[in-house]
């Protein structure tokens, strides 16, 4: 269920309000009791207890707890999303008295709005998607949706809150659960204890200034200005006409490439249906920087692809795999997304074409320095299908891979691979915690490029985008040792 409202308040205040634990949040969640911090994971990721008051029959009805994982991420328009879902933790046990209920998905969007008569207004969405457990969900079906209504509330109860107040929050806190065995009746030593450890959360522009952990924040479209000179606006206008032409002339077709020496051990399935394959995304599903974009901003389907893909690999392996492309004739630029774990996973997208465009965009950035990869090197990520947690998780911003997790570039003779380390980043971390556990339902969708950010570079273009749908962990193969006298790396691996 899902709960929407508008609060005249700005989107940090509530981010705020909503990140808080302490006493101030009984003045707008009429569902809230008791909560803490179990533990901190990172910056946007963190452990918490939470004990529910839901005022239905408590005589007969045991109350319920919670202890779920919270991420929470800022995007570039300034809107704030805040996730919730259930996770179990070894210093969070079940507590006597209390039935430990299930999130299975939840959290708050916070989105800003046009001001009224000079008054920020925020939207706020509220969506709980949560099982009470228990003996009153199965025989009294009025319980769930009476308590669920009821931590609803709280869009109404922020909105409450703000219209009555003009007190403009301190940093939240969040005490820390230092014993969970005494938190429903504490002794004054205890509460002494925990008042002597609550640390406030950093401000909110020192969490935005850490953007090495950032996965989802890293697009620059709306940060950078590029300021063009008046001369300049006029040389663009005269010399479009022949960008366009080169642009046309780039999209002709070309000769059709032998792909037969490639195959990947994940399949490819063009039906909408299908499930533990992959197939090409069309191009026009992503929006890039247009031919104008450093005057108006503006942005444009992606449009045809600079190169074709060939292959995908699924690989596993008790180590992480590094280096795995090898030569096939073809140019080929090959991106390696590792999965850390007791089991380690990489899927590799295998790009070729037959020759780079001298001059181009992606010729520089094949054969730059790492510094010019990193700060180019993006990623726009897309889930048509999916919990609405991991939707809202993943997102659908441009990310700039190289700032945001560690990339190791390969050059080859006639290949480039780009190695990501997704475990590099705690934040790329806890999403990818969300996404491995549900994997098989989600339909991803990735698209590649390099950030164009000139108007000579503009417009961009995709090196390419695919789709993998319902991909099984058990699908992944243990990859072969490469036999190409080429090999010299004992980690490198062989395309089939």
């Amino acid at each position: 269920m899902k709960a929407v409202g508008v609060v005249e308040a700005s989107c940090e205040e509530i981010f705020e309000l909503i990140m808080s634990m302490d006493a101030k949040r009984f003045e707008w969640d009429c569902s809230f009791q008791h909560g803490s911090l179990v533990d901190e994971v990172d910056g946007h990721t963190a452990i918490l207890y939470h004990r529910l008051q839901l005022d239905w029959f408590p005589i007969f009805v045991w109350p319920r707890d919670l202890c779920y994982v919270r991420y929470w991420r800022r995007n570039d328009d300034g809107s704030y999303v805040v996730l919730f879902r259930s996770r179990v933790h070894e210093k969070c046990g079940p507590q006597p008295g209390y039935v430990r209920a299930h999130i299975e998905s939840g959290g708050f969007i916070i989105s800003p709005l046009k001001p009224c008569n000079e008054k920020p207004r925020t939207q706020v969405q509220n969506l709980m998607q949560i099982d009470l457990k228990g003996w009153a969900v199965g025989y009294v079906s009025s319980f769930q949706q009476h308590c669920l209504l009821q931590m609803l509330n709280s869009v109404a109860g922020l909105r409450e809150f703000f219209s009555q107040t003009d007190e403009r929050g301190a940093p939240p806190r969040i005490p820390v659960m230092a014993n969970m065995a005494s938190a429903s009746a504490p002794s004054k030593k205890n509460v002494k204890l925990q008042e002597s450890s609550v640390h406030p959360t950093p401000p909110l522009d020192q969490n935005n200034a850490a953007s090495r952990h950032s996965v989802m924040d890293e697009d620059t479209d709306d940060d950078e200005e590029f300021p063009i000179a008046e001369d300049e606006q006029q040389a663009f206008r005269t010399k479009h006409e022949n960008d366009a032409k080169r642009t046309a002339l780039e999209e002709e077709p070309v000769d059709q490439i032998d792909l037969s020496c490639f195959s990947g051990n994940l399949r490819r399935d063009d039906r909408d249906n299908a499930r533990d394959c992959w197939r090409i995304s069309d191009g026009n599903n992503f929006r890039v920087r247009s031919k104008r974009f450093c005057f108006d901003k503006s942005k444009v389907p992606a449009g045809k692809h600079l190169m074709d893909l060939v292959a995908v690999d699924w690989f596993k392996d008790t180590k992480r795999m590094d280096h795995v492309a090898s030569e096939k004739g073809l140019f080929s630029v090959v991106f390696n997304l590792q999965v850390p774990g007791s089991t380690h996973y990489s899927m590799v997208f295998y790009f070729v074409t037959k020759e780079l465009l001298p001059g181009s965009l992606l010729q520089r950035f094949v054969d730059g320095d790492d510094e010019f990869r990193n700060s180019r090197f993006k990623l726009i990520p897309s889930v048509p299908k999916g919990s609405w947690i991991v939707r809202q998780s993943v997102g659908s911003t441009p990310c700039l891979l190289g700032k945001a997790v560690d990339c190791n570039y390969i050059r080859g003779p006639k290949y480039l691979e780009v190695d990501v380390d997704i475990g590099s980043s705690t934040v790329a971390n806890g999403v990818l915690g969300l996404v491995i556990g549900v994997i098989t339902t989600l339909v991803v969708d990735m698209a590649f490029l390099v950030q164009a950010n000139t108007t000579e570079e503009l417009p961009e273009r995709l090196i390419g985008a695919v789709r993998v749908s319902h991909i099984e962990l058990s699908s992944a193969i243990v990859p072969k040792l490469g036999s190409d006298p080429l090999v010299t790396d004992r980690n490198r691996y062989i395309l089939h």
